[in-house]
């Protein structure tokens, strides 16, 4: 067996080494930023995509380890541990194969099978099983017993028949075979409850649906299961039938058959046994596959969800900043108003209202004077207008304000307010905003996520601020360490200003946790700000080990050293002088200017510490320190005259910006209170695989108004804007596709194709001359 090193490099395509390094350097306490930064010399430089995925297999093999090991000792304590069974459960790859060979051995309550046992019927069974040339009511004959409990042959059968059951329900092979034939030909069916079309309209789609589980993409299945838990839908799988068939023989009754060596060949046990194959696919088999099956399904939908809001999130936390700009806030809302809140440059609050501009109080003009007086006391150059309700009303009067003020030279911005709720109740926004009332402090938020969407984001829960898919159905261990994962690699991707920075944020730096990320603010407030990277050794708690993680992805902007403004770290300090010597230049000089560094040849400043990979991201720091790996900062400007989903009309052309990102499309805010969606198919006049691959979330993009169903308030968009509508408000080239009725039942493999057919054959529950059907 392949260790765990070996294997994890074979599904990286890379040489065990690079795994190895990785390996040791994380279980040493390294971080995934810090080995994927300033560690590329001895993994051979493994990326940080390539390093996260390292890392949950190593999560994964490692406790499939612990379990086989676990299994073995359980075997093993029995005594019906020999070295057959020994090497098969040491080359069981996944987990599911490992508890496949365990299931003959586990502690189980007392089962038919068990009973038969105790009554002496094994030995009936094995006979049954070896000598179908008997009559089965004969052979049962022997084994009646009042004293044993059997008090009929027609008993004795039905105890060997348990017992046969169980034998074949416990063989690792038929049960892995069976589960991979079922997973390639069954399928998925949806059914409407009985009375609850009215109050489950949500999941119309799926009132009489059906797909072949390898065809089932992943927002599907959380629908269908998300139905199933509001008691709406009824699931089930189905197994393949054959075409033509009037009564329907299953394929998989046939490899019980054949594995267990059963077939009709006229003999009067035959009979008998295939029955007991039948009985076992039913009762037993076919429960524990679908049980499995359903398990995969949703296993492959939550790892595709966790992708999909790991990227969106990924993408929300990368989106372009405002920059340092005084921005007022409006968090928008009907009868408790609109809350306001001005923050200056650096994030602090210098004022807070309460405006009622909309109904009931409808205080219109006093509301524009109140925004006007702040916006012209703190010199405001943007306004953050939260996206929910009442927004459009708001984004109206933000609107008005900057026509009849237009020296005030301000730009109107929505901006997403999810998590933003989560926000003010939090015991961080306490802390941090200890005098402003709870209600206030979304408008603080709304302000700050545009000036830098991901300091401010990361003081919230990353699951909270809602970018995924079902998000609420997902298993809580598996969404959290995919999203810290995110916000770790975010953050040190970005670099934090530390002299600026909150606990939150700096508690996202690699080595640091939210006790030192407290430290150290605790030690800017009480002796000013760092000057050096060097001063953050005088932080409690910030050892050598520590300083060395998070050293690099710490900035100091005006510091007594260009070089702790960028990313280079203080141990390549020595690379950085070596290259001024070869310059005779001064820092101030060579950092910042391309034409030196780009005449510099890298190989030679390299030494037996730091390799080429290092020497070459020591001169691309020098040459743009600290660049921020952001976009560029644009807005949207939604449609006048389009406030509500009963303003659209197909065909509009309209400007929005990208919310969120599925598997199956994009979602759009046009403001109209409600998001659009532009279906895969209609993101782009090529085709598409993965939608983040054309938009993310923040993007501004022109969509075409497909159809607007208002009822459900779904509204369908087009990126295509060349396509025509159809009569139906339907696109003629980029329709969103409905979702597909139950296909019709699929014929089987004809007869002598197939392994499925073949046993069916063998077995003789085929042949239409044999009666070998129930």
């Amino acid at each position: 067996m392949a260790s765990i090193t070996q294997r994890i490099a074979a599904e990286l395509s890379v040489q065990d080494w690079q795994v190895k390094a990785a390996v040791d350097l994380l279980d040493g306490g390294a971080t995934v930023p810090f080995v994927a930064r300033y560690r590329k010399e001895a993994t051979g430089t493994l990326d940080d995509a390539q390093l996260r995925t390292l890392e949950e297999r190593l999560r994964y093999l490692r406790e499939l380890e612990d379990r086989r090991k676990t299994i073995l000792d359980s075997i093993e304590s029995q005594g019906k541990l020999d070295a057959p069974l020994r090497a098969r459960i040491a080359a069981a790859e996944t987990k599911a194969v490992l508890e496949d060979l365990y299931v003959p051995f586990k502690p189980k309550r007392r089962t038919k099978a068990q009973i038969a046992r105790e009554a002496g019927l094994k030995p009936l069974a094995d006979a049954l099983l070896a000598r179908p040339d008997r009559q089965p009511l004969e052979a049962a004959g022997g084994f009646v017993s009042d004293e044993r409990g059997v008090a009929t042959p027609e008993a004795a059968l039905e105890g060997a028949r348990a017992i046969l059951a169980e034998r074949f329900s416990e063989d690792a092979a038929l049960v892995g075979t069976l589960r991979e034939d079922y997973w390639r030909r069954g399928r998925l069916v949806s059914k409407v409850r009985k009375g609850k079309k009215t109050d489950g309209a949500k999941f119309a789609d799926y009132f009489d649906f059906a797909e072949p589980l390898t065809k089932l993409p992943s927002h599907r299945i959380l629908a269908m299961f998300r139905g199933e838990k509001e008691e709406v839908l009824d699931l089930a799988l189905e197994e393949d039938k054959a075409a033509g068939e009037p009564a329907y023989v299953s394929p998989y009754e046939g490899r019980v058959a054949l594995t267990a060596g059963i077939a009709d060949r006229g003999r009067p046990g035959d009979r008998w046994l295939l029955e007991a194959a039948r009985f076992a696919w039913r009762t037993k088999l076919r429960p524990s596959v679908e049980i499995d099956l359903r398990l995969r399904l949703w296993q492959a939908a939550e790892d595709e969800a966790v992708k999909v809001f790991a990227g969106n999130l990924r993408d929300l936390l990368l989106a372009a900043p405002a920059g340092s700009r005084p921005t007022l806030g409006l968090d928008p809302g009907y009868r408790t108003g609109v809350k306001v809140a001005v923050v200056d440059a650096t994030g602090k609050v210098v004022a807070t209202d309460t405006i009622y501009p909309h109904e009931p109080r409808l205080d219109w003009d006093r509301s524009l004077g109140v925004l006007a007086k702040l916006c012209r006391a703190h010199r405001v150059e943007l306004v953050a207008i939260g996206n929910g309700t009442a927004s459009r009303e708001t984004d109206k009067l933000a609107a008005e304000l900057l026509a009849r003020h237009p020296d005030l030279k301000l730009t109107k911005v929505m901006v997403s307010e999810a998590g933003a709720s989560v926000y003010s109740a939090s015991a961080y926004a306490s802390e941090e905003l200890p005098g402003l009332d709870v209600t206030l402090r979304g408008a603080v938020s709304i302000a700050r996520r545009l000036q830098d969407p991901l300091a401010e984001l990361v003081k919230i829960e990353p699951k909270a601020i809602g970018v995924g898919q079902y998000q609420h159905d997902l298993a809580e261990h598996k969404l959290s360490r995919s999203l810290d994962a995110v916000v770790e690699d975010c953050v040190n991707g970005v670099g934090v200003d530390v002299n600026t920075a909150s606990v939150p944020l700096l508690a996202r730096v690699s080595g640091l946790g939210a006790h030192v990320a407290g430290n150290i603010v605790a030690h800017r407030d009480g002796n000013g700000p760092f000057r050096t990277r060097k001063a953050l050794k005088e932080v409690p708690g910030l050892g050598p080990k520590t300083f060395e993680l998070a050293a690099g992805f710490l900035r100091i902007p005006g510091g007594d050293d260009p070089l702790d403004a960028s990313g280079v770290h203080p141990e390549a300090y020595p690379v950085v002088r070596r290259i001024l010597q070869a310059t005779k230049s001064d820092i101030k000089v060579v950092i910042g200017n391309p034409g030196i560094l780009k005449a510099l040849r890298p190989e030679t400043f390299t030494d037996e510490r730091f390799g080429l990979p290092t020497v070459v991201d020591i001169l691309a720091e020098l040459e743009k320190p600290g660049r921020d790996p952001r976009p560029e900062f644009k807005t949207a400007t939604f449609q006048e005259g389009v406030e509500k989903i009963s303003d659209l009309k197909p065909g509009m052309v309209l400007e929005g910006v990208v919310t969120n990102v599925a598997a199956f499309g994009a979602f759009v805010d046009i403001g109209v209170h409600q998001d659009g969606l532009v279906h895969i198919s209609a993101l782009s006049k090529t085709f598409v695989k993965d939608p983040r691959a054309v938009v993310k979330p923040g993007d501004v993009v022109r969509v075409k108004v497909l159809d607007v169903d208002q009822p459900r308030k779904r509204i369908a968009l087009s990126m295509r804007l060349d396509d025509e509508i159809g009569p139906q408000g339907r696109s003629s080239g980029a329709s969103r596709p409905a979702p597909a009725k139950a296909p019709a039942p699929q014929p089987a493999p004809a007869a002598g194709g197939g392994a499925m057919a073949d046993a069916l054959r063998r077995a003789g529950l085929g042949d239409k001359n044999r009666g070998g059907r129930r």
